[in-house]
């Protein structure tokens, strides 16, 4: 029998999979609400939820797109106090990344800065920002000595 996962089965399948199981387990499956019959009704219906979750799928990575633009044009400047020979007390975090886009209004969630190596020198550094599955924006990150 022709079925389709509602939801992820372990070692099964995925959610939206259509397969061939024998009708016993096909049973199963449909009475604990994990899937149901490939009838046309039910096809119909999951190609329309493909088409809609491509579609919301499109206009999320077109507003990754338009933020990435945003954010590759603006530098973070940061005032830190240094001492001997220019070095920096401690290092710049993520927390005051996120604090300072807040402030230009930006809202990007501290989970999706990506800081390779510490930022702790004078100069620019860049940081990339993961806004969306593939859509990844460099922000550039600058150290002042405070006067």
């Amino acid at each position: 029998m022709k079925i389709i996962f509602t939801q992820d089965v372990k070692k099964q399948g995925k959610k939206g999979e259509i397969k061939e199981v024998k009708d016993g387990f096909a049973n199963y499956l449909i009475q604990q609400k994990v899937a149901v019959v490939a009838s046309d009704v039910n096809l119909g219906r999951l190609e329309r939820a493909n088409a809609n979750k491509k579609a919301m799928d499109d206009m999320n990575r077109e507003l990754a797109q338009k933020e990435k633009v945003k954010i590759e044009k603006i530098t973070l400047s940061f005032h830190v106090k240094t001492g001997e020979q220019d070095r920096v007390f401690g290092s710049i975090s993520v927390k005051q990344i996120v604090s300072e886009l807040k402030n230009k209004g930006f809202d990007i969630d501290k989970k999706s800065i990506k800081i390779t190596s510490p930022i702790n020198s004078l100069g620019f550094h860049n940081v990339e920002i993961e806004l969306y599955k593939d859509v990844v924006a460099t922000l550039k990150v600058e150290l002042q000595k405070v006067k």
